[in-house]
């Protein structure tokens, strides 16, 4: 997984309002580390956040010229940058090597239970009993990770989009009225769970009558920079170049065809998130991306004649020895849910304090939404497989995966596909809606939002009202682990089969 970690582009961390390198006024000067790493001024060209305006680090003058000084302020620059690096894949490696390992123990004692789910679970629990005994320490904790939890913020978007671009691949044997249906279920399944969340949401709310208050502040992502898209055009070109001159020169078709359609894929991303907001409403950066590593693949198969059919297969192998550039990207799924413990352990406090909100609406909407999908798949005739190929529609895709996995017979292609369309869906029509059925709590919005559409509408609807966020990031998480939970147990699976028939 080292190489996935690689293969993607290098971030910028969060600049802190404090400096923490400070300098003893000589012509030597000592760098003495006083605070913990997370809270380093260090600059990269490729992972740029949002946050505080941080104050300019002062550097010692020199006493001998000019040309001294512009060294030594070279010299500490560069020594950042490499710390910064460093830091990212120490703590992102770490994150993967966890997901791996536990993937491994679940796999080989035959534990039907989401392995990354398991190592959320530990990671969140460690860090509230660090913040018990020892709050410092969970604190550092959270410092250290940081790199790696704002990481998978930024590029989250990518590890969805394999589902989309193979999604030619995962629909051709599914009829067309089956088809019909499917999008029936997917766009009225969506409306019903956003009401029933957000209405559950404002009914509990006005029985608690709790009073919002303001959440911690969580950085966004600022737009690519011009040597990100650059690069990726130069990776594109001349991995295009050589695979057309050697189609099997890393080894298989599937190695040599990773390094061009990823950079199709994470160009696509880059150009997508760059369009206008009106054009971006319709044409969301998640299609422009599909649509871009779909182009390049079918002029590949076309020129070499292999096929878009078979460069698709490269494009997602699902084979661990032989990879493609999905398998890189939905490599990171597990770490998504385990970088879960860090964002509720930031917003521990507005959890507790709205714990009666959010926890009744997850459930209420996370029933409604496996068992609605399962009634109305039997109403109108789809097939069993099909129905429950897309019972997890409103759960990240992460989790969703993990959950068909419980199921024998299911399309995990199929279900990959349909829960990133719902998040389109609800990424482009949240907001109307919600002001339609006037559902105006904050937190009832944030809470509908990401149970209804997960990721991609939590993204859409905070760009706007960042005052909701929060509430997002807590609903997006927890509807999915409750999700798993629920469809872990025997007896939940056997009633949902039953209703499907």
């Amino acid at each position: 997984m080292a190489a996935a970690v690689s293969a993607l582009p290098i971030l910028i961390l969060p600049h802190h309002s404090k400096p923490t390198l400070s300098f003893l006024r000589s012509k030597s000067p000592i760098l003495s580390l006083r605070k913990p790493i997370s809270s380093l001024h260090l600059p990269s060209r490729f992972m740029k956040m949002n946050s505080e305006k941080s104050q300019p680090l002062l550097l010692p003058r020199a006493s001998s010229s000019p040309s001294d000084g512009a060294t030594e302020k070279a010299s500490v620059f560069g020594l950042q940058s490499v710390v910064g690096v460093l830091h990212l894949v120490v703590s992102l490696g770490l994150i993967l090597a966890a997901d791996n390992l536990l993937k491994q123990a679940f796999t080989a004692a035959a534990i039907k239970f989401p392995s990354a789910l398991f190592g959320m679970f530990c990671v969140f629990s460690v860090l509230m009993v660090l913040d018990f005994v020892v709050p410092a320490a969970a604190m550092s904790l959270m410092n250290f990770f940081e790199p790696a939890t704002l990481f998978i913020q930024r590029w989250l978007p990518l590890f969805y989009v394999p589902s989309l671009v193979v999604l030619p691949l995962a629909v051709k044997d599914v009829p067309a009225a089956s088809g019909l249906k499917i999008c029936f279920i997917l766009v009225g399944g969506w409306l019903a769970s956003l009401c029933v969340a957000g209405y559950t949401a404002i009914t509990i709310r006005r029985m608690v009558r709790t009073e919002m208050i303001p959440a911690e502040p969580m950085a966004k992502p600022s737009p690519f920079s011009n040597i990100e898209l650059w690069a990726w055009t130069v990776i594109f070109f001349s991995s295009l170049i050589l695979a057309f001159l050697s189609p099997t020169a890393l080894g298989t078709s599937a190695r040599t065809c990773l390094p061009f359609l990823l950079a199709a894929t994470v160009l696509g991303y880059i150009v997508g998130s760059r369009l206008p907001a009106n054009i971006k409403r319709v044409f969301h950066p998640i299609i422009c991306c599909a649509l871009s590593a779909d182009l390049a693949a079918l002029a590949y198969g076309y020129f070499s004649r292999s096929g878009v059919d078979a460069v698709l297969g490269n494009y997602l192998t699902k084979v661990s020895s032989n990879p493609g550039a999905g398998d890189v990207l939905m490599g990171f799924l597990g770490s998504v849910i385990i970088s879960f413990a860090f964002a509720m352990f930031k917003q521990r406090k507005l959890v507790k304090r709205h714990a009666t909100e959010i926890f009744t609406s997850i459930v209420i909407s996370t029933i409604f939404s496996l068992y609605s999908t399962a009634i109305i798949g039997r109403a109108i005739g789809l097939e069993p497989t099909l129905t429950i190929s897309i019972l997890p529609r409103c759960i990240t895709v992460a989790l969703a995966l993990s959950i068909v996995s419980l199921f024998e017979g299911a399309n995990s292609s199929l279900t990959a596909a349909v829960v990133v369309l719902t998040g389109l869906v609800g990424a482009n029509f949240v907001q109307a809606v919600m002001d339609k059925i006037r559902l105006n709590d904050p937190i009832a919005r944030g809470i509908a939002t990401a149970s209804s559409a997960h990721g991609l509408g939590t993204a859409a609807l905070s760009a706007k009202e960042p005052e909701a966020l929060p509430f997002c990031a807590i609903a997006y998480a927890l509807t999915g682990i409750f999700a798993s939970l629920l469809c872990s147990l025997p007896v939940i699976r056997q009633s949902l089969l039953m209703i499907v028939g």
